[in-house]
Order: C-alpha cells, then structure tokens, then sequence
C-alpha cells in the first residue's frame, strides 16, 4: 500500500520542528483551528497568550533567544492585530514566521462578505509585504511545499520576519508536488571575500588604536564566541551598543561598556570615538543605540560588517557571508595588540552601600539591582527609562539582556519572558517595566502561571510616562495609579510587595529569588519626576539639538 503524503499543515509543522521550533505563540479563530488541531496533535506546543499583540511579543523574544519564532493568528482581527509587533521584529532583525489562517480558496472566489474581511481578501498579505523578508500565500497545493521552503529559508537567512497565509480549506490537502531541500549554506565568493579581507585587515593593522563596536547581530546570528575569540586573540577593546547590550561578557576585561553617545559614559564615547580604525560588527546604527545623538564615526575610519554590508571604509564587497568575514579576521596576518591600558575606562565606582530607611531613587534603585543578578537570568527591559537606567547594569558573564531597544514599543517585555523562558528554561526572567507599558501587557502574568513560568517583574511606578515628563509636562503624562500588590490576588497566585525605601528593596529581591514557582511583582514607587543618569544626559542632548 502506498503511504500517503504529507499534508499542507503537517509539512509546515515538520518543517518548523526542523528549525528546532518546540513551541507556536497564538490565539485560534474560525479560520486556523483545523491548523491549530494539528499543532495539537504535533510535537510541538501551542502557547496561548491573552491578545495577539503579546503573542508576536512572546514569539519574537523566543526567536531572539532561540533562532527563529512562530506565531499563529486567525485571519483579519488577528493577523492585523499583529502589526505592531511583527514591525518591530524587522526593524531588529528577528526571525519570527506569523502564520495566519483564512478564508478558504473557494470561499474567495464567490467574493462574499465574510467576517473578518477588510477591504479584500489580499490586504492582509499586501500589508505583511512591507514588514516581512518574505510572504506566501499557500493556495496552490502543487507549489505550497516550495512556497514554505522559501519563505522559512529567507527568515533563517536574513533574521527578519516571515508570514505563510494558510487558507483553511488548503490545511488538510496533500502535496505531491517537488519539495525543496531544508535551507543550507549560503557560501561567499572566494575572490571577493580574501579582497574584502586583505583590505580590512591591512587597514586594521595599520592603525594605532583599532577598537571594535559590536552590535544586536552577533546575537541573532550566534556569533557571541566568535566575537570573543576574536577579541581575545587580538586583544582589541570592545565596546556595544544598547541594542548589543551582553553581546560580550561586561566583566571582561577587554570590554568597555555602551557607547549609547548622550546616554554613554564619556569615557566610552572618548575611546570609540577617538579610535583611527572602529571595526563595527552586527551593529545598527540607529538614534536610539546613540541616544538621539550624531555619533562621530567617520567612515574613513571603520570597518563595517553586518549581514548586509561589507564595507572597508569607502570600498563596498558584494556576495561575502558575515559568518566568513567575521572568522577571516582572526587571520595570522592580522597582528595582536600589546596590553592595552584600559583601566581608566574600566574604573568601577564605589561598591554600593544599602541605606535601609532611604527613598528609592532610580539611579541607586539600579545599582542596588546589579547586586542581585544572576548568571542563569534573562535581563528584559521594557521601553522607557527601565531601558536607559538598564544600560548600566553590569550583566554576570552568562545572563542574557533582551530590549525593544530600537523600535521602541512598549508593552515589549512581560510577553517577551514568556518566549525567552520557554525557550531557554533554565534562565529565569527579570523583567524590568515601567507602570505605563505594564498597564498594556500586564495581562500576560497569567500566561506565565499556566505554563508554570516563575518570572521576576520590576515595576518602576512613577505615576505615569516617566520618559516624556523631562521634554514635556502635561496631564497627557498621567495615567490611573494601580495597586499592583492586588495582580496575584486577581489572578490567583504568584506574589507581590510594594517598595519604597533601599530596605524594603533588599527583602523583597531576596524573597522573590527565593521563590521559584510563581511570578513575583515587586512594584518600586518612585517620585514622578525622578529619572536616571542616562535619561537625564539624553534630555540634555535632545534639548540642544530642539
């Protein structure tokens, strides 16, 4: 007896699991739940989140963490819900695949008036054109197998989002149709990389002070250790930025710390900036990274590296893999540095000193945190001044640091721990937030209870949007104050403890390591007008530059 073929929905799960995808982010509808079946009866799980918003959130954190995310949404209210998060996830190049259900094939061709429709049954698909690698809508069953070949191999490939439209009548039927191989290896050409090279490395080793500014893709392609080895056996300083933050152990001693221009310390700015030869690897070079400020890297300067771009100051090299340019430095023609005196960079500040009865500032707030931090914890920090402050925390060699640093939506982090936990176990969360954007994903704590999730959210409570206030003050800053020590009353578990003084801080961190089985909410009440170090240097820039 001949066995039968796969279907349509059982090749996209196959291939997902192939990718190493052991769990799909989403909300079922009408139009998915024949697919959403198959997830059930797959090896891989669902994970149900309480709006689609948060579960694009969710699946783009687990594909920052583990490679590639997926998400899957009904058609219309739930793909378009999506937006947001899936544009953020290109801007910071995530691999996250959206699969949509939708109308079936037949149903569109009587062009009725069926729920969830907007302005045709293609809109949906032109809108993700603009923020996605790739899209493919799998209406013909002799090409849909290659139809999600390609989409999947351009998300691996190019670390951007991806979206497959899976009409609900196409779940179930069989493909007999050539099916494409798993995604293989992308090779450069061999002429214009070793061009590519002897320039960069004639540069470099011409120069007198070569520093290396190391960015975001090094984390999404997994090239921390490249960059290590790298640094080490060159012995070049290193510094990142924001969006880059634990890219490189912060303890070591070749790295400097940010270079976040009016947010940075100015010892860092001067190094990087002062450098005749800055070796720019996976970084962005946004306003944000630079904190609204004109970075003073020229390009006659640097040696730029992402998987776009290839540059050697003006000299542009097509067709060379970012994996091969970044291993082809480590070359034997490259010379190693002496030592290098970086201790006036490096100084560490006076060790903390807790004061039991003193307010909580957020200047001492995070450096009060930085003593609890762990090797086994994935720092989130939501958007606001959590992000500012959050940039001079001094991660643990091993703990994972994880920000919409970029893009800049908030609502990012509590959603995002469910995807870093699930796809990292052993590393717990601390999610850092702001009361503004807990007010918008807070919800999904309840999430975290019913997959068995343990994370540790820090909520600063300053009475409202806190990063706007120093620009602008207006009752458009505020927002309704919460008891936040009521949330596990609500949802029926987890704990929570409300902190005003450096002692109460102390006792509560303390008990929220100390409990593993639920969330624990610490809510940090701050004045309202107080801001952090870094904040208060980018309001000054902004200002100037206004």
């Amino acid at each position: 007896m001949q066995n039968r073929q796969l279907t349509i929905g059982e090749y996209l799960l196959k291939k997902l699991k192939s990718y190493n995808i052991d769990h799909i982010f989403g909300i079922p509808g009408d139009y998915v739940v024949q697919f959403f079946d198959l997830i059930e009866e797959s090896p891989i799980q669902h994970i149900g989140t309480t709006r689609e918003e948060t579960a694009g959130y969710a699946a783009d954190a687990y594909a920052r963490m583990k490679g590639m995310g997926v998400a899957c949404v009904t058609y219309g209210v739930g793909g378009l819900s999506m937006i947001n998060a899936v544009t953020g996830a290109y801007a910071e190049k995530s691999p996250l695949v959206v699969i949509s259900g939708s109308p079936g094939v037949q149903e569109r061709e009587k062009e009725v008036l069926l729920h969830h429709k907007g302005r045709d049954f293609y809109t949906q698909q032109r809108i993700y054109a603009e923020i996605t690698v790739a899209t493919a809508l799998l209406d013909e069953p002799l090409t849909a197998f290659n139809e999600i070949d390609r989409v999947l191999d351009a998300v691996y490939w190019h670390k951007r989002p991806g979206y497959i439209e899976l009409p609900r009548d196409m779940v179930g039927v069989e493909e007999t149709g050539y099916q494409r191989p798993s995604t293989g290896r992308h090779d450069s050409d061999p002429d214009t990389l070793n061009a590519a090279l002897t320039d960069a490395i004639d540069f470099i080793n011409q120069s007198h002070n070569p520093i290396i500014l190391a960015g975001a893709e090094l984390h999404r392609f997994g090239y921390q250790d490249k960059l290590r080895r790298f640094a080490e056996e060159k012995q070049l300083p290193v510094a990142t930025t924001l969006l880059g933050k634990s890219v490189m152990p912060e303890a070591h001693p070749l790295h400097l710390g940010i270079y976040g221009g009016a947010t940075g310390r100015d010892e860092v700015t001067a190094v990087v900036e002062s450098s005749d030869c800055v070796i720019v690897l996976g970084a962005f070079m946004t306003d944000v990274n630079f904190g609204s400020y004109r970075s003073n890297l020229h390009q006659g300067y640097c040696v730029y590296a992402t998987s776009d771009r290839i540059a050697v100051r003006y000299s542009t090299y097509e067709n060379v893999m970012f994996e091969d340019f970044i291993d082809g430095l480590r070359s034997p023609q490259l010379k190693e540095r002496g030592n290098i005196d970086l201790e006036w960079v490096l100084m560490v500040p006076e060790p903390f000193e807790m004061v039991p009865d003193q307010p909580l500032t957020v200047r001492r707030l995070f450096q009060h945190l930085n003593l609890f931090l762990r090797e086994d914890m994935t720092v989130i920090a939501d958007v606001g001044d959590c992000l500012w402050a959050a940039a001079d925390l001094r991660l643990p060699e091993h703990t994972e640091f994880l920000s919409l640093a970029y893009y800049t939506s908030m609502g990012f982090a509590i959603p995002a721990a469910l995807g870093a936990q699930l796809s990292k176990p052993t590393f717990r969360p601390l999610v850092i937030v702001g009361d503004g954007a807990f007010q918008m994903t807070g919800t999904e704590l309840s999430t975290t209870i019913r997959y068995g999730l343990n994370p540790i959210v820090l909520v600063l409570n300053n009475s409202g949007y806190g990063t706007i206030r120093p620009f602008i003050e207006g009752s458009f800053n505020d927002i309704e104050n919460w008891d936040y020590t009521y949330v596990p009353q609500l949802l029926g578990t987890g704990r929570a403890f409300a902190v005003q003084t450096e002692g109460e801080f102390e006792t509560a961190m303390r008990a929220a390591l100390a409990e593993t089985q639920h969330f624990v909410l610490i809510e940090a009440k701050l004045d309202k007008l107080d801001i952090s170090p870094a904040l208060t240097r980018l309001v000054k820039q902004v200002t100037k530059n206004l």
